[in-house]
């Protein structure tokens, strides 16, 4: 079996994989001080419950946003699963799904877009946008070649709700959902509509000045924990992924070993 974590700003997404089927997955807030201990205590909890004996777990593979977990996340895998954790970014490791990168500065790619940016290719073979609704929302691109050619970074939802709770202190905190309409007759109705009616802008308008950038037929795919609910909210949005990230690891750790 597999283990893929997909450590992000928000949430460490543990998952499990027996051969191409994923098991079950988690997820554990984000802590850069939490010990290798700490997570494998409660993996090890969890994985128990779910019935699945962590002497299964034989590799193991990371994407990192967040540098100061990577070595108690290598700890985990060698200290509770006996196996070398496996680290997107590692120069022994060679993205060749079909994915090159061509920015000014490879190397300050996230592994999570890069991630998703493989596993959106291996999956539909033409030019994407791969939108991830994350801590921040990133709209990643990559052409009808295979190759990364960029992206756009916008404040995630939650970031930006938060935001505006902290700063304007008479403003109550709402929930992320579709409001009954347009025009908010209260202040949560008003929130709420601008919440999500503004992320519904943001997602048309970043999309379509990429596809005129680039000029040639596009497919944008939603990742991410809101995407369902953005998925539905717009056309422009074709294909909702919300594992993208996960499958595209354990695609990774395939072609690696092939």
């Amino acid at each position: 079996m597999l283990l893929a974590i997909d450590a992000g700003n928000t949430n460490v997404v543990f998952a499990v994989f027996d051969g191409e089927t994923l098991v079950d997955q988690w997820r554990i807030s984000t802590d850069p001080r939490r010990t290798s201990d700490e997570y494998g205590v409660w993996l090890t909890q969890v994985l128990e419950h779910a019935g699945i004996a962590p002497e299964k777990i034989k590799h193991a593979v990371l994407a990192s946003v967040v540098p100061q977990a990577i070595f108690d996340l290598r700890q985990l895998a060698k200290r509770y699963f006996h196996t070398e954790l496996l680290v997107i970014g590692d120069p022994r490791l060679k993205l060749n799904i079909g994915v090159g990168v061509l920015i000014d500065n490879p190397s300050e790619v996230g592994a999570d877009r890069l991630v998703n940016a493989v596993a959106a290719w291996k999956r539909y073979k033409q030019a994407l946008i791969v939108v991830d609704f994350g801590t921040a929302t990133t709209f990643d691109v990559v052409s009808s070649e295979g190759n990364y050619i960029g992206g756009v970074i916008a404040p995630g939802v939650n970031l930006s709700l938060d935001a505006l709770q902290k700063a304007a202190a008479k403003l109550p905190t709402v929930a992320i959902q579709k409001p009954v309409k347009a025009i908010g007759t209260n202040t949560i109705g008003a929130m709420q509509s601008g919440i999500y009616y503004g992320y519904v802008g943001l997602i048309e308008g970043i999309t379509g000045k990429i596809k005129a950038e680039y000029g040639k037929p596009m497919k944008v795919i939603a990742t991410g924990g809101l995407a369902s609910l953005y998925a539905k909210a717009t056309p422009v949005i074709e294909h909702l992924e919300p594992d993208l990230t996960i499958f595209g690891l354990r695609d990774i750790f395939t072609e690696h070993h092939a």
